[in-house]
């Protein structure tokens, strides 16, 4: 069964300024956001992600191109009539109100029941688990349950839509896990379909059902976390998302070789020429100097990382590759500066990049 689309944007462009002054902020994106999905756009600063965001809420108007919600065309909608809400990355709650007030005050602006008001924000403490903090003032609550009111306040109404500009980025790193995984279950509870703005890899990777990798104004590549990680389009996003290899080889009569003219097990088929190839640390083992099946290097650092260590070595042509290698107990992996080793990558895992 085919999901239906909640958002969708045709060609939309985002122009500021004028005529040799004109900065482009989104140059033509079109994507598709099914209803039900946990969407991320992810980027570096600077890339479109909150702008696209922006234009989605109503908060900037298009240069060009439409902005439909559930088929219907809301290009020229103001935020107040569209069934959006936004999670902003400071929480903007009301500190002389309670939690359980700020929770209702957007429905109460809305004119609904008060018996309507005072089911939802019980329904929200519960979602969001703060039911003991409901009389509280915001000052009083830690910085992941001040969060948590943002969003059961953005809730509460039922939105179609919940867009959420970089909400985790204030909080500490044990925090911002917890609250990663806290965002994932309200998604799969409510069923709302969540546009989650962010440049941290680790969080779209983590929540997303899809992610949507951006630069320069432009998509350049949409899909699943674990396609995007494997499966990069080329080499912004390859780097961008996680740690990468490169190395630059030649592809000619359907083999490819290192400059030292060094053989690489890769899969080349409809490729010629200079390339270059990606490849994971995680999917890079360390082997012995003398095998028969492992590149020639000298390890260059090793530094260690608790669960793992990355050693980085480097190849008879000058690369440097990185090895994540998983600890022993011990956290001791027999490996040290200047040793002559050998490397292997697993099967399948070098990939070739569009140039």
């Amino acid at each position: 069964m085919s999901k239906s689309i909640a958002v969708e944007t045709r060609a939309a462009r985002k122009d500021y300024g004028t005529g040799t002054h004109t900065v482009r902020a989104l140059d033509k994106v079109s994507v598709s956001i099914d209803q039900g999905e946990f969407f991320t756009l992810l980027g570096p600063s600077g890339c479109g992600k909150t702008t696209l965001l922006r234009l989605i809420a109503g908060f900037e108007t298009p240069t060009a191109g439409q902005i439909l919600l559930d088929g219907q065309d809301i290009t020229a909608d103001p935020p107040n009539l569209r069934p959006i809400n936004t999670v902003f990355q400071s929480y903007a709650l009301f500190p002389h109100l309670s939690v359980a007030e700020n929770i209702g005050f957007g429905l109460q602006m809305m004119g609904r029941p008060k018996a309507v008001v005072n089911q939802a924000i019980e329904k929200m403490l519960a979602l969001v688990q703060l039911e003991s903090l409901a009389s509280r003032k915001p000052q009083q609550l830690s910085g992941g349950q001040q969060q948590r009111v943002a969003l059961a306040r953005a809730l509460a109404p039922q939105p179609r839509v919940l867009l959420l500009d970089e909400p985790l980025s204030a909080l500490d790193l044990k925090l911002r896990k917890e609250m990663q995984r806290e965002l994932k279950r309200l998604q799969a509870e409510t069923g709302i379909t969540f546009i989650f703005v962010t440049h941290d890899q680790e969080e779209a990777l983590t929540m997303s059902d899809r992610v949507a990798v951006m630069q320069s104004g432009k998509i350049l590549q949409v899909g699943a976390p674990r396609q995007i990680y494997n499966h990069p389009v080329d080499r912004f996003v390859a780097d961008f998302i996680g740690e990468t290899n490169f190395l630059s080889g030649r592809v000619a009569a359907g083999r490819a070789t290192l400059s030292s003219g060094e053989v690489l097990p890769a899969d080349v088929a409809g490729h010629a020429g200079e390339v270059t190839f990606a490849v994971r640390p995680e999917q890079v083992s360390v082997c012995a100097a003398d095998a028969s099946d492992c590149l020639a290097a000298i390890i260059v650092d090793t530094v260690y990382f608790g669960t793992d260590t990355h050693c980085h070595m480097r190849l008879g042509d000058g690369t440097e590759i990185v090895a994540r290698l998983q600890n022993a107990p011990s956290g001791e992996i027999g490996l040290a500066r200047g040793d002559a080793v050998g490397l292997r990558f697993e099967p399948g895992a070098l990939q070739v990049l569009a140039q």
